[in-house]
């Protein structure tokens, strides 16, 4: 099995290939974009982090098991509010695996956890504010609809915490969390599409969230 390092790097080119002038040209939006609301933590940030926190979640350190899911390519960017790409900030995501459990000890079914699935990850933003994870589609657990607990780390700044959200996902109306968002603009910015791959032939999918802060003080 390829390197994560060979995956994030092949799969952020074919990116490139389709929208460099998109990803490059600062301050592209005339008018302030909708913010990324913010939501909570939750009660299951890792409590004890795993020894692999890189962006590859299928595979832990040099496993050659990988998780079990749906493969999904997690990518977007990191943006102020004027659209400028905020770069050298951490990104992390924590998820439950295919059977609904959290790495945390906590979790209701942690004795069923896949044990090859990293739950947790971290990514350096690049230049253009670009992040990239490989990991699995979320799934329900219950009380929740599917979502994946993202934080946002930069130097200087309280640390930014939400969640995203699969479109079309029907427990989404039901998800307490979710339904707080009472504004319609607000809930579309969380909504991600996790929409299939052409031509994969392990039926691999792509979703594309985008988090915009606020604008960031100049330094």
């Amino acid at each position: 099995m390829p390197h994560a390092s060979s995956h994030r790097r092949d799969f952020l080119t074919k990116i490139a290939a389709g929208g460099a002038a998109f990803f490059t040209v600062p301050g592209l939006f005339a008018e302030e974009l909708v913010r990324t609301p913010a939501q909570t933590e939750g009660p299951f940030y890792p409590d004890h982090l795993p020894l692999d926190t890189d962006n590859d979640l299928l595979v832990i350190n040099d496993d050659i098991t990988p998780a079990v899911g749906e493969i999904t390519h997690l990518t977007g960017r990191l943006l102020d509010a004027r659209g400028e790409p905020i770069k050298n900030a951490t990104i992390e995501i924590w998820q439950v695996d295919s059977h609904g459990a959290y790495l945390h000890s906590g979790s209701n079914n942690r004795d069923r956890r896949d044990q090859n699935f990293q739950g947790f990850g971290r990514f350096l933003t690049g230049s253009t504010g670009e992040y990239y994870f490989r990991t699995v589609k979320p799934v329900a657990y219950p009380g929740r609809t599917p979502h994946i607990h993202f934080a946002v780390k930069r130097k200087g700044q309280a640390k930014f915490t939400t969640q995203c959200y699969v479109k079309g996902e029907p427990g989404n109306q039901r998800d307490g969390i979710f339904n707080r968002l009472g504004d319609e603009k607000a809930r579309q910015a969380v909504v991600v599409d996790f929409a299939p791959i052409k031509d994969s032939a392990i039926g691999e999918l792509a979703a594309k969230f985008d988090i915009v802060l606020g604008v960031t003080p100049e330094s």
